[in-house]
């Protein structure tokens, strides 16, 4: 995420996502192509309820059984797909019913929260997000732009550390301590900005601090002159969902202004819960 122009809209472009490590040219292609081909039996898979046989699967997709039951072997091991013993007809895994399931409900949070985000947007003049918890990262999966000159640009897709962003140390707040501990454990608390807390105390303290508000504060701690406001969206068992935020310049989001902001945050993030929770 970082601080743009208006007139810079156009010339932006996606930074890289963290953990995509290029690949040598040898070994690219036939990835590729393996991947290709495994999303194809898994499409002829979703398409056939009573599951389908071997062959007749190798003639829908085009390929040769010595290669369709390499991939399927490697998916089943993966629980994407699987083979009944009796007749020996492959289907639809629980792991794609899961991924599936997933998209499901990211899809139904941004339906959700979109028409709030708009109204926080208008109510606070500020660029509002909303981002989901993957590992040690939040993904942002939408963006309301204010109307200002200089605004927050995170189109979706965009990761952030959870230790030093608003949105992060939200979800982070809304975890069991021991799901907080494994996550610092693997990720690290890497400095990204001169602000930025780097022991797990500092951290701890803030995200007390976060519970007790209802909100995160990134002051900077991700980038010098961004400052950021977040608050975690919850399912009806009390389990975090996503987060909801406004972030701007610092400039626009004095001291005096983070409590009023905060507040603003934590209860489009409640209005956002009672409308994922059934109570629209």
């Amino acid at each position: 995420m970082r601080m743009v122009k208006a007139t810079d809209r156009q010339s932006a472009k996606r930074p890289p996502q963290p953990g995509m490590r290029d690949l040598r040219k040898g070994g690219r292609a036939g990835l590729v192509q393996s991947l290709g081909r495994g999303l194809s039996l898994l499409d002829s898979l979703a398409e056939s309820a009573d599951g389908i046989s071997l062959s007749d699967l190798c003639q829908q997709v085009g390929l040769s059984v010595s290669t369709a039951h390499r991939l399927l072997t490697t998916l089943e091991e993966q629980g994407y797909v699987r083979c009944h013993a009796g007749t020996r007809r492959w289907s639809i895994g629980l792991q794609a019913f899961i991924v599936g399931s997933a998209f499901v409900k990211a899809r139904d949070l941004l339906e959700i929260a979109r028409p709030r985000m708009r109204g926080l947007m208008e109510q606070s003049g500020e660029t509002v997000n909303l981002a989901i918890i993957d590992g040690g990262e939040a993904v942002f999966l939408a963006q309301v732009e204010c109307r200002q000159m200089m605004r927050a640009l995170a189109p979706p897709g965009v990761r952030v550390p959870l230790h030093c962003s608003g949105l992060g140390k939200a979800l982070l707040a809304a975890l069991p301590e021991a799901e907080v501990g494994r996550i610092l454990r693997g990720y690290g608390l890497p400095r990204l900005s001169p602000k930025t807390l780097t022991t797990v105390d500092r951290l701890r303290a803030d995200l007390a601090q976060t519970r007790v508000r209802g909100y995160s504060f990134d002051d900077q701690e991700h980038s010098i002159g961004l400052r950021c406001v977040a608050a975690a969206v919850f399912d009806e068992h009390r389990e975090q969902v996503g987060a909801v935020s406004l972030s701007g310049p610092a400039v626009r989001i004095p001291d005096e202004r983070v409590a009023i902001l905060g507040d603003l945050v934590r209860k489009t993030a409640e209005v956002i819960t009672l409308a994922y929770c059934g109570n629209r």
